[in-house]
Formats: C-alpha cells, sequence, structure tokens
C-alpha cells in the first residue's frame, strides 16, 4: 500500500510540474558535467528556474480581453 502512495505521489508531481525543478537539476547534470568532461556551469536558483519556466510557458499568449 505503501509502494502504491509513493508511485501516485510521483505521477501526481510529475503531472502538476511539481518535480520539474528537480528534473532540471539532473538533466544537467548529466548533460554538462558527464558527457562534455568539462566544468559544470552554476544551475540556475529555485526561484530563478521557475521564472523562467513560467515565462517560457506564458510566452506568445494572447488574450482577446
Amino acid at each position: 500500500m505503501h509502494t502504491k502512495l509513493k508511485r501516485l505521489w510521483k505521477i501526481i508531481r510529475r503531472l502538476s510540474g511539481d518535480d520539474a525543478y528537480e528534473v532540471y537539476l539532473k538533466n544537467l547534470h548529466k548533460q554538462q558535467c558527464k558527457h562534455n568532461n568539462t566544468e559544470c556551469s552554476k544551475p540556475l536558483s529555485k526561484a530563478e528556474f521557475f521564472k523562467k519556466w513560467q515565462d517560457e510557458k506564458w510566452q506568445g499568449i494572447k488574450r482577446c480581453c
């Protein structure tokens, strides 16, 4: 029962975008540090990431009213 609840919670977080920052950090580390063999750039802070994420999500929205 406990594992089913954890799995459900993970799905809810993924669908709502609540885990977006954790996914961003994971992917950033994979892409920059391991594949390029170079020094990692500093990741965005959580606030900076969500600001950028919101801006990209709502960019270009035009309202008629």
